[in-house]
């Protein structure tokens, strides 16, 4: 009987020798049908550096599979069945499926006939089981070949990284670049965002790593986040969770890193790349454990401190632009978004509160601190009094010591209680159902608990000694002491003004270090022709 032959074959690399290199296998597969006069070969499908642990990726084997469903062969002949699969479920199910349209599989070396043997499906689970056991160990051994080279920092990639050419092996600092990654961390430590940062590079045509001169917040971003540029080589950032599936996956706590001091010079220091983090982090919240979501931060400092009787936060727009200059004014979020002629005749209850001038809270804020330090027999006075307003803790370790013993004790016990509902549904004391509702209850406590923990660590890690931070409130001071009133200073604003209540008809001002709340009223309409007053507390 005729029979038309697909031959399929699979080469892991360029190098394998004898009957593993591509040409030997062809002539081995053409030999094997000169055996079979009545064989009339249909195709070859040959997959060519290809990892074998799943289907998957096998374009010339997926190919095959269709070929075989439309009827255009009916025997398909391969070597072994480490080379039609190494996982016993994809073996099994693909040669059962091949049955069921009428097309057998012939393995030459494991001499297995999946039509004709009655013990041919055994023989193919047993080859399969351990080509699949043999995957896995490959996996382990590269594993243990991976963790050597980590600890010996070796330096894993194309070398693409701005800031430095890659010679050889090793990483050459390219002084360019250098500066260019020096200036984005000098600016962000000055307060500058990444949207501003990427804007100048912009501006300047300066270069990315791959050479185009436009920039992003999100590159900015990832620059600032690499602790490579502060000496530190961090490995397994991602990680592949299933070695049959070979598909990576970004590691946010699953699978412990490696972090190791590289051999590369590094291009800012460890304390700078510390306060970027600090920054950054105060800029966003865990939403998981490695993970992070922005708080969306206000980029101006009046919208950070402004907010309404209503409760609401103030956002900021253009009140009147010309050729020259352009001034801007504070609106309630929720009166706009609630505006009267749409809700009226409603029952919401609607904000009063009208727009803010720029120009009046920059004038109180000039006369707040003028007032504060115009008196200079009452400069020390006032600073003692600003220092006794600063509060500072002693022993700040000691609380979140306290409370990470708690939470870990939480953890605990919540992780006990899973188990014990795991071991209810073994016993079949609870159903699926309510076995799944308990489970992500549980879990989703262990998770927050596990966030909070880890956000308590780092703020161990960066507590400053109790002299230092004495000192930085003594200078926090004596820097408003010696404002210059041409101006207030936003650094000054961001320190010492906590927040900016907006009454319809005042606005209250909470101080952060002498604990005072000043309210005041402003009237004009502009700084030449306007007064304040002062209202009681």
């Amino acid at each position: 009987m005729k029979r038309m032959v697909a031959i399929y074959a699979r080469v892991s690399t360029e190098h394998e020798a004898q009957l593993s290199a591509l040409d030997n296998q062809i002539q081995y597969y053409d030999g094997i049908i000169k055996q079979h006069p009545n064989w009339i070969l249909y195709d070859r499908y040959i997959d060519e550096g290809i990892t074998g642990t799943s289907t998957k990726k096998r374009k010339n084997f997926i190919r095959m599979l269709e070929d075989a469903k439309e009827g255009k062969f009916d025997l398909i002949v391969t070597r072994e069945v480490s080379r039609f699969a190494r996982n016993t479920v994809d073996a099994l199910q693909e040669t059962r499926k091949l049955k069921k349209i009428g097309v057998e599989v012939y393995f030459t070396e494991d001499n297995i006939w999946t039509f004709n043997d009655e013990d041919g499906e055994l023989k193919l689970t047993i080859m399969a089981t351990l080509a699949q056991n043999e995957s896995k160990k490959t996996s382990q051994r590269v594993k243990a070949g991976q963790m050597i080279s980590f600890q010996n920092g070796v330096f894993y990639g194309t070398g693409n990284i701005l800031g430095y050419d890659k010679v050889g092996k090793d990483l050459i600092i390219n002084e360019e670049q250098a500066e260019i990654v020096r200036f984005i961390y000098s600016e962000y430590l000055n307060g500058k965002g990444t949207v501003s940062i990427a804007d100048e590079l912009t501006r300047r045509e300066a270069k990315t790593s791959t050479g185009l001169t436009n920039w992003n917040p999100a590159y900015i971003s990832r620059v600032l986040r690499n602790p490579f540029y502060s000496g530190t080589i961090v490995y397994r950032k991602s990680y592949i969770p299933d070695y049959l599936e070979q598909k990576p996956k970004m590691n946010y706590g699953e699978v412990e890193q490696v972090i190791v001091k590289g051999k590369h010079e590094p291009l800012v220091s460890k304390e700078d790349f510390k306060k970027v983090q600090q920054i950054m982090d105060s800029h966003s919240k865990p939403i998981k454990i490695g993970r992070r979501q922005a708080n969306g931060v206000a980029k101006n400092i009046w919208s950070k401190k402004l907010i309404c009787e209503c409760g609401s936060n103030f956002n900021r727009k253009v009140y009147h632009r010309n050729k020259n200059s352009t001034t801007f004014c504070y609106v309630c979020y929720n009166r706009k978004t609630h505006p009267k002629n749409r809700y009226q005749n409603s029952d919401y209850k609607l904000c009063e509160v009208k727009e803010v001038q720029e120009w009046k809270l920059q004038y109180m804020v000039e006369a707040i601190f003028r007032n504060l330090t115009q008196n200079i027999g009452n400069r020390k006075e006032l600073y003692d009094r600003l220092m006794k307003g600063v509060k500072i803790d002693e022993h700040p370790e000691k609380k979140i010591k306290q409370r990470i013993d708690k939470l870990t004790q939480l953890v605990e016990k919540e992780t006990l209680k899973l188990d014990k509902l795991i071991d209810n549904y073994i016993d079949q004391t609870i159903d699926l159902t309510m076995y799944d509702i308990f489970q992500k209850k549980l879990s989703s406590r262990i998770e927050k608990y596990k966030i909070e923990i880890n956000e308590l660590e780092k703020k161990y890690e960066s507590i400053e000694p109790l002299d230092v931070r004495i000192e930085k409130a003594k200078m926090s001071i004596r820097k408003l002491l010696d404002i210059n009133y041409s101006g207030v200073d936003e650094k000054i604003i961001e320190e010492f003004i906590e927040k900016i209540i907006v009454h319809k008809d005042y606005f209250e001002w909470k101080l952060n270090f002498t604990n005072d709340t000043i309210k005041l009223e402003i009237s004009g309409k502009s700084k030449l022709d306007c007064f304040l007053i002062e209202h009681n507390n």
